[in-house]
């Protein structure tokens, strides 16, 4: 192999990096996604020796079919594409002029002028692409400036959904590219304005299911004429039976307030819901240092859980809290929000 055939030793590197992150039971499923090494040279592959020596074994294929850094970034596309719930993701929405219809979506067109907007803006970026699953347009952004190369390892990973409104960011630290990345979604699917919501996760799968609205919450779907499942009661067989009477109709009424609250589905996977609240002091008695202060008093509240929407859910009927909750704890898939600020009216 001449040198100017040569394997870029950076990319090399970068896709050895990739290599490592992938978890051995992934590996396989990730390479043919790949689609890079054909067939016989993955049955050359000893897989199962330790990751070290199989990646590096991986970087000599790569290196005979001489990969490109395009090549490199597809594959990091894929991992991230299976291992996306190592992303915080934000979500925005884009807004169409009044009055405008949704254009036909043409990927070539987007692909292309996505790509001129950030190049015309910033000398040296890396922008890959990959389509996905109903649709979706997989993009990912190595950042430069116009004197350093862009960092492959710091990239932002954007999924679009065409023929909607809402794309799906993965949270990024370079936040003076935001806006022009903000432009160039906006330009190339045709749309006039793009606002970040009040809605963040690590489950991206769930926070489409929130804006698409793809998920049971609501009672009136559910046969309320069907009968409600009976459970156990541990009490004491000398107890009042109507005290057991009580405690049996109280626990159908908590069942059925659940079920109007957040139907029979499961969930989404939130893993947080924080409240900011700001309000006057306020009190009958006269004077005093809280009375005179201008400023507002400011608090923030936080519930976090592995899977917020469903501890919540079964508060109620575990005793832990009065049902039905407060609204402002079941409100969250309804208004696609999970950051709130409260307000004196």
């Amino acid at each position: 192999m001449s040198r100017a055939e040569e394997m870029d030793e950076t990319v090399a590197e970068f896709i050895k990096r990739i290599f490592l992150k992938i978890p051995m039971t992934n590996i396989m499923t990730i390479l043919k996604a790949w689609d890079f090494l054909s067939e016989s040279q993955l049955q050359t592959v000893n897989f199962r020796q330790r990751k070290e020596p199989l990646a590096q074994e991986l970087v000599l294929l790569c290196e005979e079919k001489c990969a490109s850094l395009n090549d490199a970034a597809l594959l990091d596309i894929i991992y991230t594409q299976v291992h996306r719930h190592q992303k915080l993701w934000d979500v925005f929405k884009m807004n169409k002029g009044r009055g405008e219809d949704i254009d036909l979506f043409d990927i070539e067109q987007f692909k292309s002028s996505f790509t001129k907007i950030l190049r015309r803006a910033l000398k040296n970026v890396t922008v890959s692409f990959r389509g996905a699953e109903e649709n979706a347009v997989w993009i990912r952004i190595a950042w430069g400036t116009h004197h350093t190369k862009p960092n492959q390892y710091k990239a932002t990973y954007v999924v679009y959904y065409p023929q909607t409104p809402y794309v799906f960011m993965s949270l990024s630290r370079l936040k003076r590219n935001i806006p022009l990345l903000d432009q160039a979604l906006m330009i190339a699917s045709k749309h006039h304005q793009i606002v970040k919501m009040d809605l963040r996760s690590r489950y991206l799968d769930s926070l489409k299911a929130i804006v698409f609205k793809q998920y049971n919450q609501f009672f009136e779907t559910h046969n309320s004429t069907a009968p409600l499942q009976e459970t156990s009661l541990w009490l004491d067989t000398n107890m009042d039976l109507r005290v057991i009477h009580e405690n049996k109709i109280e626990k159908e009424r908590v069942q059925r307030v659940t079920r109007e609250t957040f139907g029979d589905c499961p969930q989404p996977r939130l893993e947080f819901a924080q409240y900011k609240l700001e309000t006057k002091f306020k009190s009958n008695l006269n004077g005093g240092i809280l009375a005179d202060r201008e400023e507002p008093l400011r608090c923030m509240i936080k519930f976090s859980s592995p899977h917020l929407l469903e501890a919540l859910k079964s508060l109620a009927p575990a005793g832990i809290a009065d049902a039905p909750l407060s609204p402002l704890l079941t409100c969250i898939p309804n208004k696609g929000m999970n950051y709130f600020k409260i307000k004196d009216k």
